[in-house]
């Protein structure tokens, strides 16, 4: 820990502290609203309003009907299911896991997936995604993801969704990035999208699919008739009014993001003194910087930096762990660099303070960096 400092938390990307009133609400749901929300007695009717008050404020953030909003354990389930019944998909490998996996789970069945081509810039080019549809005629899903989990880059949602459309495919929007972040105008010609709370403030184990008229899910599960028989199960109220808390705080969100690229840049031009930026030929979003610094092991540079009370990630936390470098690096910029790659990702309590004390911190790691280089990074 550096002396005098806190922990300094700049690993948003990964996930974010509860909102003190995202507490308050689940504390006072978990004490008025506990029944089963199928239940038609009143303790039912409490919980099954906790659902629906939830959903209303989700549709009202991300631009769809709240018909057409299904509650979900998070990110990952919604990408899932948005993809499982897909009769053919075009994605790439910067996606997120649950969008990565789930291809692969298709081309194992035999569906054809088409992967586009990853720029060193890591936005996906439009050109690509005409081509691979053509490949592939009418029917298709694509799948690309709002803002990069990694790099924070922002992908061409716009273009995207006029050449699915112009090509009779539809497109599946990861936004559990961006929610919050961007107006819920960027992604609004998508056909589906997926969110989670956690990434707002709000509680882990709950997120969200919502999808457009013309078009809806296949069960991933068999069972009740919940959620008009699409999830069965007996959903979560107290999470749900977590959600819908942390929602009531994104008002201005994209406004308040935009005060943290000044702090951004200034980690960015400190520290790539020592590394290389992996992202800034691209539209991004403002508090994400992830650099590679040649030489080192990112994920032993995470230790150290961990050590020294700053907290940083090598790549996905859904990858956290795991010996594996940064698919999304590697695809831009090749193995050696995703070795080495670090993500800072910055939120309200990135004071610039917080910043002059994790620059501190990187230099005491870098400096003292001989016994984390890498015979083989």
């Amino acid at each position: 820990m550096i002396a005098g400092q806190k922990e300094l938390y700049l690993d948003w990307n990964a996930t974010s502290p509860p909102h003190p009133r995202v507490i308050e609400a689940m504390r006072a749901a978990a004490a008025e609203a506990w029944g089963n929300p199928s239940s038609v007695h009143a303790a039912g009717r409490r919980a099954r309003a906790e659902l629906e008050d939830a959903r209303e404020a989700l549709a009202a953030a991300v631009g769809f009907d709240a018909r057409e909003v299904v509650l979900t354990s998070g990110g990952t389930e919604a990408n899932n299911w948005a993809l499982h019944s897909a009769l053919a998909l075009v994605t790439s490998r910067i996606e997120h896991p649950s969008v990565v996996r789930a291809a692969e789970a298709l081309e194992r069945a035999g569906k054809p997936v088409v992967w586009l081509p990853v720029p060193s810039s890591g936005r996906i080019e439009a050109d690509a995604i005409r081509k691979a549809l053509g490949s592939l005629g009418p029917g298709a899903l694509v799948a690309l993801m709002a803002a990069n989990h990694e790099t924070g880059v922002l992908q061409p949602i716009a273009d995207a969704a006029e050449i699915a459309h112009a090509h009779g495919a539809r497109l599946h929007v990861d936004a559990v990035q961006a929610l919050g972040k961007l107006d819920a105008a960027f992604w609004q010609g998508a056909d589906s999208i997926s969110v989670a709370a956690h990434k707002i403030r709000g509680p882990k184990g709950i997120g969200a699919l919502a999808w457009r008229p013309g078009w809806t899910p296949a069960p991933l599960l068999h069972g009740g008739a919940q959620e008009r028989g699409l999830r069965p199960g007996t959903p979560d109220p107290v999470g749900a009014a977590g959600f819908r808390a942390a929602l009531a705080e994104l008002r201005d969100g994209p406004a308040r993001q935009a005060e943290l690229e000044p702090l951004r840049d200034r980690l960015e031009r400190e520290l790539g003194r020592f590394g290389l930026v992996n992202a800034d030929r691209a539209p991004r979003l403002p508090h994400v910087a992830n650099l590679s610094f040649p030489g080192f092991r990112g994920d032993e540079l995470v230790a150290a930096l961990d050590l020294l009370g700053i907290r940083v990630s090598s790549g996905s936390a859904c990858s956290a762990g795991t010996a594996v470098p940064s698919p999304v690096i590697e695809a831009m910029h090749g193995r050696e660099r995703a070795l080495a790659s670090v993500r800072i990702s910055l939120g309200v309590t990135s004071t610039p303070e917080v910043i002059d004390a994790a620059i501190v911190g990187f230099r005491r790691a870098l400096g003292g960096g001989r016994a984390l280089r890498s015979s083989d990074g």
